[in-house]
């Protein structure tokens, strides 16, 4: 009895022990990488200096009508604000198109084209299913070493930190329009995001779905399916 009193002490003590250390790992990280990206989340006059390959605008929710969700319409609003700016005449639309009957990609494609951008200056990365995979296949498959990324604010500090490790250069625009419903919600589970791919970068693995070199400074419509 005493023998098993005693174990269970010791195992509950290095249970909180670890908890701690899980606790403040995941503190640690989380202020790490928004105080290492902080400065690279600039203004939309800003960009105008940075001359990039392109404009990556990253994928969200679409609606069971086809349409946009509001966050990601946000997206799409600011990304074609700085094409018509001039920061760059090239744009990656990176979303989920992998599943059969959802598709993000031509969604987005379809907005800035009725806005008025020319069909062979928009890209489609179809397999761009996480934050991690539309960045290293914005490297690896189109070709682009320096991007400016859209997304909302507490996305822009994991996307940006990801593109620092694998070599990217890049800068953030944030494209916080308006307030988001759950968005409580969905910075818990940006915390424990951006722990996964804090280690994921160290790791540097390929992207889960792969493909031929489809440089960015070409056409568009080739990535039309």
């Amino acid at each position: 009895m005493k023998k098993s009193l005693k174990f269970a002490k010791r195992a509950s003590a290095a249970f909180l022990i670890l908890a701690a250390v899980v606790f403040l790992s995941v503190i640690f990280i989380n202020a790490y990488v928004k105080s290492s990206t902080e400065d690279l989340i600039i203004s939309v006059s800003e960009s105008l200096n940075v001359n990039p390959d392109c404009i990556i605008v990253l994928g969200a929710g679409v609606r069971a009508d086809g349409s946009p969700s509001p966050m990601l319409q946000d997206r799409l609003i600011t990304g074609i604000k700085l094409y018509e700016d001039g920061v760059s005449d090239r744009m990656i639309m990176s979303g989920d198109h992998t599943k059969k009957g959802y598709d993000e990609v031509n969604i987005m494609k379809k907005y800035a084209i009725d806005k008025g951008i020319p069909s062979e200056h928009i890209f489609m990365d179809h397999a761009g299913i996480s934050t991690y995979d539309s960045i290293y296949r914005a490297k690896e498959i189109f070709q682009a070493d320096k991007i400016i990324i859209v997304t909302q604010k507490y996305h822009l500090y994991r996307a940006l930190h990801i593109a620092e490790r694998l070599g990217v250069e890049a800068y953030g625009i944030s494209a916080d329009v308006r307030t988001y419903a759950g968005q409580d919600l969905r910075e818990l589970r940006e915390k424990a995001a951006r722990v996964k791919d804090f280690i994921k970068a160290v790791m540097k693995p390929d992207s889960k779905i792969g493909g031929e070199a489809i440089p960015v400074s070409g056409n568009g419509d080739v990535t039309n399916d």
